[in-house]
């Protein structure tokens, strides 16, 4: 872009800038859990990853807002390598014998042009009460933004840890 500047290719450099500052909406979502269990938490987490049918991609963390009119998606529909949004809960430990959880839920508005709400969570308890509060939250969520249930969609993993283990958790937004 610099030596855009300098060579005075101004138009050029418009475009770079105005390409930079475009906002994406994601059109599709997934709920996707896994577990692992490795000598390192880090494969652990990969294994989770894996697991979870999402070990090849590459996920980017984001807060937890579902786009108006986003429709669930397939794996098949991201390519390998993709640079994917995810709404993530997921927990590691090196301490053998140790309950690890993840869960999230999507709440979903009964108005459709309304935005719905993701919540995401992790902790050393039963994956079935975790998947209980973050489908909770996600209720919590709706109605803070003065909006109706339609629907709460959850998904959650639970894993004993064996070496080094990990739970994950996510909502994929793309």
């Amino acid at each position: 872009m610099l030596d855009n500047l300098m060579n005075g290719n101004l138009e050029r450099t418009e475009v770079l800038i105005s390409s930079a500052n475009q906002i994406i909406v994601p059109k599709m979502y997934m709920l996707v859990s896994g577990v692992g269990d490795a000598r390192f938490a880090l494969n652990a987490f990969d294994r989770a990853l894996c697991d979870a049918g999402v070990g090849d991609l590459n996920l980017v963390k984001v807060t937890s807002i579902l786009p108006p009119q986003a429709v669930p998606g397939l794996r098949a529909d991201i390519p390998d390598g993709a640079v994917v949004f995810a709404a993530v809960g997921s927990i590691t430990s090196s301490q053998p014998g140790e309950l690890l959880s993840a869960a999230v839920a999507v709440g979903i508005p009964t108005d459709k042009s309304a935005p719905g709400v993701l919540m995401e969570g992790s902790a050393r308890k039963s994956a079935s009460i975790l998947e209980e509060e973050v489908r909770y939250m996600a209720e919590v969520g709706l109605r803070d933004r003065g909006l109706d249930v339609a629907d709460i969609r959850s998904v959650s993993a639970e894993h004993r840890v064996i070496q080094a283990g990990a739970a994950f958790a996510a909502v994929l937004l793309w």
